[in-house]
């Protein structure tokens, strides 16, 4: 059985804790959060102890950790959870600056440790089907690849300012979904934005209405459209168009309940946010890291899966900035 140490109780870290706990093939041995409340109600509900960070880290009797923290903290717990040669699961982002995600990605080389990121939207049992049908060949070879993300609603500003911005907060999980299917690295982004949902994130230097279109060196595109208001709930689709046809990927209803009169048809609303929508995709994240972990096979999404998004995601933030496509290496 896989001893995990869970860092940060807060909204993805009471997911990650209660899978791990709920998994028949792993231990929450102990969860380490600032703040107590969040802590102590996951340790509560799931027999885990809390302790600091630190203690977790070192302790020799922990297999792996799984890093749920503030952003600007992701890159500084890999590196001490890498020296301590734990098996790594962090969420994305690994940071905000590319450079400092490859010189992390350097010192996990050098330890020789798994790093898994966490892109759960590969873990969909939707996404992770249509992936599957594509590489049988089902639509043919890939041409046009749609994404659409949207909230039910926008974050406090508070979060918008600390977040890096949609496209390396929101949108980064798109962008790699746009790798995920197109089986090509990107080598062209084109990025449009506005504020059109709240007037204050305009303010706090960020939009909340975006598309980036993405193209391959083969000639395949992408267009992703993501925004921070969907008064119909959570709205998550995904349509890959290839040279035999169309796969395509819809939303998830609270119910399959459907009217129908004289005024037409009418459906319950998409799942209201993404605790739940991809409460599996979470569920089975956990499972194919510990995977990682028994096996020594090599971790998917990786840190380079990491790196790659990141640098889509900056390449969207030049070309909103600039005007222009950017050239992606």
């Amino acid at each position: 059985m896989i001893s995990i140490a869970l860092l940060g109780a807060g909204r993805i870290g009471q997911i990650h804790g209660r899978n791990i706990a709920a998994s028949s093939r792993a231990k929450l041995a102990g969860i380490a959060d600032p703040l107590p409340e969040g802590a102590n109600a996951l340790s509560k509900a799931t027999g885990a102890p809390v302790r600091p960070a630190e203690e977790l880290i070192a302790d020799r009797a922990i297999d792996a950790v799984l890093i749920g923290t503030p952003t600007d903290t992701h890159a500084d717990y890999i590196d001490q959870a890498a020296a301590a040669g734990k098996a790594i699961l962090c969420e994305k982002p690994v940071d905000l600056n590319s450079a400092r995600i490859v010189e992390t990605l350097e010192r996990v080389k050098k330890a020789g440790v798994p790093l898994m990121i966490g892109f759960n939207r590969r873990f969909d049992p939707n996404f992770a089907a249509l992936r599957k049908r594509l590489e049988d060949g089902v639509a043919g070879d890939v041409e046009l690849v749609t994404i659409v993300s949207r909230d039910p609603g926008p974050p406090p500003i508070s979060y918008i300012q600390r977040s890096g911005g949609l496209y390396r907060d929101m949108m980064i999980h798109d962008l790699d979904m746009a790798r995920f299917l197109l089986a090509e690295d990107p080598v062209e982004v084109y990025a449009l934005g506005s504020s059109l949902v709240d007037p204050e994130i305009g303010k706090a230097g960020d939009v909340d209405t975006a598309a980036v279109l993405l193209k391959t060196a083969s000639g395949r595109i992408c267009q992703i459209s993501c925004s921070r208001r969907a008064t119909y709930g959570y709205d998550q689709r995904v349509e890959v168009h290839g040279s035999k046809g169309l796969l395509a990927a819809g939303n998830i209803h609270e119910t399959t309940v459907t009217f129908a009169g004289g005024q037409g048809f009418t459906a319950d609303p998409a799942q209201n946010f993404f605790l739940e929508r991809y409460a599996a995709a979470y569920r089975n994240e956990v499972e194919a890291f510990i995977d990682t972990v028994e096996t020594g096979k090599a971790p998917s999404p990786s840190g380079l899966d990491g790196l790659r998004a990141q640098q889509l995601a900056d390449a969207a933030q030049t070309s909103l900035e600039t005007g222009k496509p950017v050239k992606v290496g």
